[in-house]
């Protein structure tokens, strides 16, 4: 006969690991946050930082290579100093069953620090989960590729992966929303991240589930989504899972494709199958058809009207660096096709006028009918015109020396005083003297 005992430790050791700048703020938005059962840790450089957070457990980063000082956005220097420490880290993380690691990608400390924070827990045998969040757009093309090679790093040394692009928050966050309150929304990611799988593995619920379902789900799962919804009403189940797969503040992955999810249906003492039915299989069908799904539901006496929906979706590739997942390997090939459509459509473009421009050219009507022939192109002489134009030219010459011609003498009228229009023969301007002309012979045969 077997007796269950009851004990206080049946639950999962979790650690939350803050590392640098933003892995601090976001330590500190949990605590503040009232969240009981995990244990907090804070690492970083700058000492100035760690005195002001709230968490009991501190680790000051590369004492002696920083003097307590940042690593100045410099991730070598992030690194080196977390290298350092790797005896105070081991300290600090030794016995949890799962470590969250969060942190800013893009600075020194949080980049350099968290990928050798993260191999340091995942060599301590922790289900390691790392929870990043990437620059703005307007923090420069340097801080991003620190953060691309960051992340990438990150990846190697955790389970699961997720991230958050602080460029969304402007989604979410209107032109009046002060800058902390703003900051606080990429934090509560990390806070309902934890908290709905602390709810899952340490409350005691409607549906149970324990640590090993939750590794069952995360381990070696590569990039991941998580998301929450809250809402209430008649349809409060539909809606919170609706907002939980559709959360504006994680990368560029959707649920489609997931091999793992995780969900996580909190409500009060008024929550019934009927709707945890409801979430689970909205989000289950918008999943891989093979999707391993683990569900639990919780029941809050605090909570009366709402109910919490927590999805964490994983799988979405089989290890980070070896293999994109389908989904992304479909978009990619739907962009490349696009494109290759765009410039097939270009080349048959241009193919095609190159075409209109040589079949036009042979019937194209001669310029002659188009336009009027220019000034400088003359029609060929006739010989007609040529015998015009050179008279024209001899009787200039005979008017410019004063001589008049043969013809012009022989058509002068005559009258009957033998002048010469209005002269007499002798006055006229000759070569020949008047008295040695002869009579003509028409004139000596008149009678007398």
């Amino acid at each position: 006969m077997f007796e269950l005992e009851e004990t206080s430790s049946i639950g999962a050791n979790i650690k939350v690991i803050g590392v640098g700048g933003g892995g601090g703020n976001a330590v500190q938005t949990m605590i503040e946050g009232g969240l009981s059962g995990i244990e907090f840790v804070v690492a970083n450089t700058d000492r100035q930082a760690l005195e002001a957070n709230k968490s009991n457990k501190k680790i000051q980063l590369g004492a002696d290579l920083t003097k307590g000082l940042g690593a100045g956005a410099n991730p070598e220097i992030g690194k080196r100093a977390a290298i350092e420490s790797y005896n105070d880290v081991v300290e600090a993380l030794e016995g949890a069953d799962m470590v969250f690691v969060t942190g800013g990608m893009g600075g020194g400390t949080g980049t350099g620090g968290a990928p050798i924070v993260a191999k340091i827990a995942r060599e301590l045998g922790a289900l390691t989960i790392g929870v990043v969040t990437r620059p703005f757009v307007f923090e420069g093309k340097k801080r991003k590729k620190h953060a691309d090679q960051g992340v990438s790093e990150l990846r190697e040394n955790v389970d699961t992966l997720i991230v958050i692009p602080n460029q969304k928050l402007l989604t979410v966050a209107g032109e009046k929303t002060p800058l902390l309150e703003t900051f606080k929304r990429a934090d509560e990611v990390l806070l309902q991240a934890v908290k709905g799988i602390s709810d899952l593995i340490n409350i005691r619920g409607l549906i149970n589930l324990d640590f090993a379902d939750i590794r069952t789900v995360m381990a070696n799962k590569g990039m991941a989504i998580m998301g929450t919804g809250v809402a209430k009403g008649d349809n409060r189940a539909v809606e919170a899972a609706s907002q939980a797969i559709s959360s504006p503040l994680l990368e560029n992955i959707s649920i489609e494709g997931a091999t793992g999810i995780i969900i996580n249906v909190t409500g009060g003492p008024d929550l019934t199958l009927w709707e945890v039915n409801e979430a689970s299989t909205l989000i289950t069908e918008a999943a891989h058809e093979d999707a391993e799904v683990i569900f639990g539901a919780v029941i809050n006496s605090e909570m009366k009207e709402e109910i919490h929906v927590t999805v964490i979706a994983t799988g979405f590739q089989s290890r980070p660096h070896d293999q994109v997942t389908d989904q992304v390997q479909r978009m990619q090939s739907m962009a490349q096709a696009q494109l290759d459509s765009f410039a097939q459509a270009e080349i048959y473009r241009n193919l095609m006028q190159q075409s209109m421009k040589t079949t036009e050219a042979p019937i194209q009507q001669p310029a002659e009918k188009l336009s009027p022939l220019p000034p400088q192109v003359e029609a060929k002489s006739l010989p007609r015109d040529i015998l015009m134009a050179k008279a024209k030219a001899f009787r200039e010459q005979q008017q410019h020396t004063g001589a008049k011609s043969e013809l012009e003498q022989l058509s002068m009228p005559l009258n009957d005083s033998g002048e010469i229009s209005g002269r007499r023969l002798d006055s006229a301007k000759s070569p020949f003297d008047s008295d040695s002309l002869d009579v003509p012979s028409f004139m000596r045969r008149q009678p007398e």
